[in-house]
């Protein structure tokens, strides 16, 4: 499996009721993340971090690798519940302060704006994948430089990042 089925997995599912033009936006979105990611990955080594960490505080994303670490501004732009097979949008998630929403939040008026119901439903039926769609949208939409997916337990945090900063680990 190459890394990047890893991230994305495979497969296409439209949801009900979007307009015609927005499954062909969301797939242009994920092949934009796709390049980003391939990009990360060889130029920093995005995918072979040994941990990653998610400082609510900073709103920043640390990676830390053998010899580095990378850190990048975030926002969390929803979550991935395994247990429920549910996607919840940040904006709707009162445990997520308000300035790492800023991201999914562009998200839902685009959703208002274009009359999209799963941008602008709080929490819906979702699989892995619908994660990654939502990630690579709200990269689209707010000109961010990649998204991550981190475990937390049963559920996937999925998250947009803005430009890499790389340090010799001391």
């Amino acid at each position: 499996m190459t890394i990047l089925k890893k991230f994305f997995g495979t497969g296409s599912k439209k949801g009900d009721g979007d307009p015609p033009d927005f499954a062909a936006f969301l797939e242009g979105s994920m092949e934009g993340l796709r390049i980003q990611t391939a990009a990360h990955q060889s130029t920093w080594g995005l995918g072979q971090e040994k941990q990653w960490n998610f400082e609510q505080d900073r709103g920043e994303l640390l990676f830390t690798f053998p010899d580095k670490i990378a850190k990048a501004p975030a926002q969390i732009i929803g979550t991935f519940d395994g247990k429920t097979n549910t996607w919840l949008w940040a904006w709707a998630n009162q445990s997520i302060a308000d300035p790492l929403k800023r991201d999914a939040f562009r998200v839902l008026e685009y959703g208002k704006q274009h009359g999209i119901q799963r941008l602008t439903t709080a929490k819906w039926p979702a699989e892995e994948l619908d994660g990654w769609r939502m990630a690579a949208l709200a990269n689209r939409l707010c000109s961010a430089n990649g998204a991550y997916r981190g475990p937390a337990g049963t559920t996937l945090v999925f998250m947009t990042f803005g430009e890499i900063q790389l340090a010799k680990k001391a």
